[in-house]
């Protein structure tokens, strides 16, 4: 190990590969490094995805990281930044900070806890509000909630994982949760999953669907769908003409923008294939990343 490794708590989410996705890649099931950065732009990348990897798996041979070079919150456009800093007790899902006209903040679902890490998100505005896509995702949503002084939703379906919610999002029809902001359930991964869509523009799916590197295209997680693939498939039929966005912004899974009628083709396209599936053991090395 002559320089930047995988080390063998590597749990294979793919965080990291979303960020560095020349340097690091999966084989035989992990993350490994596939070579060394090249120059200042990789070396950075490759930090990214260090700071966002939830088991600190991507090590130097000697030393530590350079902490100067943790970029989060690391914006992704002018609307949205990305969190970083992901959390084992969410098994890894990304989170995201959405930013509002009025400067405020909202955080949709969580990264790991550290009260330094909540300081940081707030250094671009006030936190009103913490959402929560569904209940795997819900580890540190009362705490960061609590800090920021903001609500904390999440849909009856998965109440019991945040059962101290301030706000609870209630049947199949989307609610309007802030100026630009609407709660679409979609109940399928998990029986009170929800995605956010805000501004026609930002999709955060939660675990629901996400961009797959290997089909190139939006998929579903059909081998870790807790609930029900077939009631996923309803959902995303119920729904699919309604949304038009142009980022995808998943917990699990890559990350995409496109035109917003190109994507909107493609979540159909989704949810014609998604009604021909059946239920199948749950198996994560199924997942196509």
């Amino acid at each position: 190990m002559d320089g930047w490794y995988v080390d063998d708590r590597c749990t294979n989410c793919d965080v990291a590969r979303q960020y560095a996705p020349e340097l690091i890649g999966e084989v035989d099931g992990k993350s490994r490094v596939l070579r060394q950065p090249r120059d200042e732009a990789e070396n950075r990348r490759l930090h990214a995805a260090v700071f966002a990897c939830p088991t600190r798996s991507i090590r130097p041979a000697a030393g530590r990281a350079d902490q100067e070079l943790d970029p989060f919150p690391l914006a992704l456009d002018d609307g949205v930044l990305l969190c970083g800093h992901n959390a084992t007790h969410t098994a890894g899902a990304n989170s995201y900070l959405l930013r509002r006209p009025s400067g405020t903040l909202m955080m949709i679902d969580t990264p790991r806890w550290s009260r330094e890490l909540a300081r940081r998100w707030t250094a671009s505005g006030p936190v009103t509000d913490v959402l929560l896509t569904h209940r795997d995702h819900a580890a540190h949503g009362r705490r960061y909630a609590d800090h920021f002084g903001a609500r904390l939703w999440i849909h009856e379906g998965d109440l019991d994982a945040a059962p101290d919610a301030d706000q609870v999002i209630r049947g199949l029809d989307p609610r309007e949760i802030g100026e630009g902001v609407t709660a679409h359930p979609l109940p399928g991964h998990t029986r009170g999953s929800v995605l956010y869509l805000a501004d026609d523009r930002y999709c955060f799916s939660g675990d629901s669907f996400y961009w797959s590197r290997t089909t190139g295209d939006l998929e579903v997680a059909e081998s870790v769908t807790w609930y029900s693939i077939e009631v996923l498939a309803a959902s995303l039929a119920r729904t699919a003409g309604r949304l038009r966005f142009e980022w995808v912004l998943p917990g699990h899974g890559d990350r995409r923008r496109l035109p917003a009628d190109e994507m909107s083709r493609r979540l159909r396209g989704l949810a014609e294939r998604t009604r021909t599936l059946r239920p199948r053991p749950v198996d994560f090395t199924a997942v196509r990343w």
